[in-house]
């Protein structure tokens, strides 16, 4: 068996998602991913058994890293509107931070059958449990979870990803934003 080089694994990695954002997923092939990667596709064997397995390996890992990135910038310390402006500051900054890694983590998310092999990550089930103690604490409005995170997560996707306005209208946006989520949100 050959052994594992983490340069290596990084590059395969990088070429995935450079590689889906201009393709697609059923338009990358793993010859293509490893000619990107620089590395043979027995190389690219060694790290993942079979692209489904890679493209899921590679989303869960960055979906815990969008997770960990959120969660870590918030603490139940803050004051009820700070520790919601810390979620959505702290996703709104992943994703400009980030853009490439977010785009293949949304698009991947909305491929079904990709996405349905996937267990859920702890990063996920972390922010599930915040929000539902936030609600148990009567922090935030008991509403059904999933508008709880569409109401956070969505309209914050949506301004960070619009390329159609400048990084100060964004900002502005965000701020309202953030605002109207503390209003609709909070006890």
């Amino acid at each position: 068996m050959r052994k594992k080089d983490d340069e290596k694994e990084k590059s395969i990695k990088k070429a995935v998602v450079k590689l889906i954002l201009q393709e697609g997923f059923h338009g990358t092939s793993i010859s293509k991913i490893a000619k990107e990667a620089g590395v043979s596709p027995a190389t690219v064997y060694t790290y993942f058994d079979s692209k489904e397995i890679m493209l899921q390996d590679i989303y869960r890992e960055y979906m815990e890293e969008i997770c960990h990135y959120i969660l870590s910038r918030v603490h139940y310390g803050m004051g009820e509107k700070q520790l919601i402006e810390g979620l959505i500051q702290s996703y709104y900054d992943y994703i400009e931070e980030n853009q490439e890694i977010f785009s293949f983590v949304d698009q991947f998310s909305n491929s079904p059958s990709l996405v349905n092999g996937c267990s859920e990550t702890e990063g996920i089930f972390d922010i599930k449990m915040l929000i539902a103690d936030l609600k148990q604490r009567e922090i935030i409005k008991n509403y059904h979870d999933e508008n709880v995170y569409a109401m956070i997560f969505y309209p914050i996707k949506a301004i960070a990803v619009n390329s159609n306005k400048t990084k100060a209208e964004r900002t502005e946006l965000l701020h309202e934003m953030i605002g109207i989520i503390q209003d609709t949100l909070l006890v």
